[in-house]
Parts: structure tokens; C-alpha cells; sequence
């Protein structure tokens, strides 16, 4: 989607699988299973879903999937295959090294692996050498002391964030941020503490990336709340406020983790909230 001073496109690093019980939370699967049919190990496949931003002052990315640091064990758990979103970039016209911001909504690992890559000796750097890395404090805090419940969310670990803050390019935010003109955070903790979702105002079209508070649209229903939530109700609260600004104010929502729709609009049909679907 493009205007005259921003562009906002759907970048994704592919798909992977994960287990549809802890996915769909306290809802049973013979209800979640009708509208996300699982493999023979209970897997569900989902997208990874990165939002690239283009204005006229900075290259923006929203989050960076799984990355390629741990093909065997993605591979083999996770039916993540490969990474797609360097070549997907370039697809787009952007580099790694043409991006300036990283906005990493939080660390678990199919939002932040990506960061990170392996150089030809095998070392660990930066997939994105001149970008500032934005990160909730409260999100890195966690990150890297998670409790025994919340360590499954952070996969193999986040030991390599360090590399980006060793070399200075971590930025560590203590609340609600505007990146550039048009594109600002807004902290909704619920999932993990310090967990934000990103809102764009295009001038013309306004748009939320909803990372993990609202994952897929099949989680637009209330009860739809993921096991690996540290913080539910918080959760809950948040989703309530946001489907209501979605619906009264014509927001376009993009689904991180959406797999056959990844956007669209909400609409109300007979009293009932709908989804309108995109391709975006």
C-alpha cells in the first residue's frame, strides 16, 4: 500500500508449525480445529509476517521471523524450512543495509531470530548492520531471565541479541514511541512484558500491526487468548479496546502470524463482528 509519503508492504520469512493447543489457549480444539486443521502431531501452520515501512525518513522493519541461525532444529520442529525475508526485501527494492529501524515487537523467537544471522565463518552478526534495533527494556529484561513458563516462547534462546548490543545498535524503549512521523508503538504488555504492536497513518489509510495480542484472525474472538500468554487478562483487556478502535475507525489490521489471511478489515453483519478480508 503506497501514498505519496508512505510505503507500507507485507514482507513475510515463510511459515512454520506449532502446536494448536497452547496457540488457541483454554478454547477446545474441536472448536479451534474447524478454522485451523492441524497436522498429525497437532501442529498448525502459521505465517511470519514482517511489515516493511518506507518513508521519507527511514527504512522501517516490523519484526524479522525465524531467521536461518537454526535450520535443523526449525527444520524439524517447527516445519520452518528457510528464511525468506532478506529475499523478499529485495524483492521489494530494500537491502538489509537499507534498513534504519528495527522494530521488534518482542523477543520471542519467531519474532526476532531474523535479527541475527550466521557470517561464512559461522559467527553471529547482525542481519541488519545500520539499523537501530527498538526493543522494549521490559521486553529485553525478560527475554533474557524468562521464567520456567516462559521459556518455550523464546525457542533456542535470545544469547544472540547480544551481538546488537554489543555493537551499540540495540535502543532500548521505556514506553509508547513515535519512530518517524506516521509510525508510532504502543506497549500492551499481556503477551510478554513490554510487548508492543505498531500503529501507521498513512495520510490516507491507517493500519495496526498486531504481533501476538491478536495473532491470526482466527484469534479475534475474545476467548481466543494463546497458552504462552504471561498475562491474560491483560491480554483481554487490550483486545477489547483495539477490535473496537478497529471496527468504529476503519483500521486495516495486519495478523503477524496469519497464515491464509494475513489483513482485513472488521466489519459488523447481522451483529456480528466480521472479518474482511485483504491481499495486502
Amino acid at each position: 500500500m503506497t501514498t505519496n509519503t508512505l510505503a507500507v508492504k507485507l514482507v513475510s520469512d515463510g511459515t512454520f508449525l506449532l502446536d494448536g493447543g497452547p496457540m488457541f489457549g483454554s478454547v477446545p480444539k474441536i472448536l479451534w480445529e474447524k478454522n485451523a486443521k492441524p497436522d498429525r502431531k497437532n501442529r498448525v501452520r502459521l505465517g511470519l509476517n514482517s511489515l516493511l515501512i518506507r518513508t521519507p525518513q527511514a527504512n522501517i522493519l516490523v519484526d524479522a521471523g525465524i531467521g536461518n541461525k537454526e535450520p535443523e532444529i526449525t527444520r524439524e520442529i517447527y516445519g520452518h524450512s528457510s528464511s525468506k525475508l532478506i529475499r523478499n526485501l529485495r524483492h521489494n527494492g530494500v537491502s538489509a543495509r537499507d534498513i534504519n529501524y528495527v522494530i521488534l515487537t518482542h523477543l520471542a523467537f519467531s519474532h526476532s531470530g531474523g535479527a541475527t544471522k550466521l557470517d561464512r565463518e559461522g559467527k553471529i552478526i547482525p542481519t541488519f548492520p545500520k539499523a537501530k534495533y527498538l526493543i522494549q527494556r521490559s521486553a529485553w529484561d525478560e527475554a533474557f531471565s524468562p521464567n520456567e513458563r516462559s521459556k518455550p516462547i523464546y525457542g533456542t534462546g535470545v544469547e544472540h541479541l547480544k551481538v546488537l548490543n554489543d555493537k551499540g545498535l540495540v535502543q532500548l524503549l521505556d514506553g509508547d514511541v513515535e519512530v518517524v512521523p506516521g509510525v508510532k508503538t504502543l506497549v500492551t504488555h499481556g503477551y510478554s512484558d513490554g510487548h508492543q504492536i505498531v500503529f501507521i497513518n498513512t495520510g490516507s489509510e491507517r493500519i495496526i500491526y498486531l504481533a501476538n495480542l491478536i495473532p491470526t484472525p482466527n484469534h479475534i474472538p475474545l476467548p481466543y487468548i494463546t497458552a504462552f500468554d504471561r498475562y491474560p487478562d491483560q491480554t483481554l483487556k487490550m483486545k477489547k479496546e483495539l477490535l473496537e478502535k478497529c471496527e468504529k475507525e476503519g483500521w486495516l489490521m495486519i495478523f503477524a502470524h496469519g497464515y491464509h489471511q494475513s489483513a482485513g478489515y472488521l466489519e459488523r453483519r447481522k451483529g456480528n463482528i466480521e472479518l474482511r478480508p485483504i491481499d495486502f
